[in-house]
């Protein structure tokens, strides 16, 4: 899939709830964010294109021609699609992944995570293109929040401090007619099996908020000895809470990411492909109605390095989610 990185933005973003500070009244639950310790399942689409060759003056579109924000057509298929970037600007790369999510906390400081994806890619370079899907690489995770101050007035803060594992659950191995194997990122899994440690810092000062997450990630080698570098990345997210009535909450919020990495390696040793270094900036909201969250975000780029492949022309991220009002846990009891 296009960077493990792209998860580790999805981390950043959704590891750590929209903003906000639910009451404590009546069984509910006070916290930084709505629900925030409590036991979840969502469903997120993300959608991430590049398009637009730096070296030939073209700016990248969002929405270039034939790159369809939720499902490519057909959703697999190749019309005899060959990787050979020679500029063409109706080049691009699309990527797309529908995610079941599940958060679940054994106690108020420990949660365990799980992502199933299911993924779909769209590469077309010069008139050619090529789409591969299927379910992608399953990720397992665990937090725990060593600075937990959220029961205070004005002032709350939280740290959580984590990892996990992105498991070879999807298939790496499609080859067009002729048996050639696609390329790695054009695979929906890697083959690889990939760790990670992460930060995430949620502070906020009456109704304003912000959320930082940075992560790092390592991968193995797949059994064609492909793998990708070790990749850095940070989200940062600037929130408002709007309290409106006694079931909702809107959330509007400003959204930061950088993403690093050097890109595809071949037998421990890089191959030029798919380096990235670029950051994204947009707007976000968040509803919540009781029990219920349906999230949002829409991100632009800011910096995009020089790279002779297609530059990060920009992400969509939409969600929907159910909070359990947990009120016991497996460890420790009743919170």
């Amino acid at each position: 899939m296009k960077y493990f990185c792209l998860f580790l933005l999805g981390a950043g973003l959704w590891l750590a709830p929209r903003s906000g500070r639910a009451c404590d009244i009546c069984g509910c639950f006070m916290g930084i964010t709505p629900y925030d310790n409590q036991s979840s399942l969502s469903l997120m689409h993300r959608y991430r294109v590049f398009n637009g060759y730096r070296a030939y003056g073209q700016s990248p579109q969002f929405f270039p021609a034939g790159a369809r924000p939720f499902f490519p057509s057909p959703l697999n298929g190749d019309n005899g699609y060959e990787h050979n970037h020679a500029g063409n600007p109706n080049d691009f790369e699309a990527f797309r992944v529908m995610e079941l999510r599940g958060k679940y906390f054994l106690s108020q400081r420990v949660e365990l995570n799980a992502f199933v994806p299911y993924v779909m890619n769209t590469s077309q370079i010069n008139g050619r293109q090529l789409n591969s899907s299927g379910v992608g690489d399953v990720t397992v995770f665990a937090g725990y929040h060593l600075i937990r101050a959220i029961e205070t007035a004005g002032v709350q803060s939280r740290l959580i401090v984590g990892g996990g594992l992105k498991l070879p659950t999807g298939e790496f191995t499609r080859q067009n007619a002729q048996g050639h194997r696609y390329p790695l990122l054009n695979q929906v899994g890697t083959g690889t099996t990939d760790g990670f440690i992460y930060a995430n810092y949620i502070g906020s000062y009456h109704s304003f908020g912000l959320s930082v997450n940075s992560s790092y990630r390592r991968s193995t080698e797949n059994r064609f000895l492909n793998s990708l570098a070790p990749s850095t990345a940070t989200f940062a997210s600037l929130f408002y809470r709007l309290p409106l009535g006694e079931n909702w909450q809107v959330y509007p919020s400003a959204e930061f990411f950088y993403e690093k990495t050097q890109g595809e390696m071949l037998d421990g040793r890089l191959t030029g492909e798919h380096a990235m270094n670029n950051a994204l900036l947009g707007p976000g909201l968040g509803v919540y109605y009781k029990n219920l969250s349906l999230n949002t975000s829409f991100q632009l780029p800011v910096y995009n390095a020089d790279t002779d492949h297609p530059v990060s022309a920009g992400r969509l991220v939409v969600a929907v989610g159910y909070s359990f009002k947990q009120t016991k846990y497996l460890l420790h009891g009743k919170s």
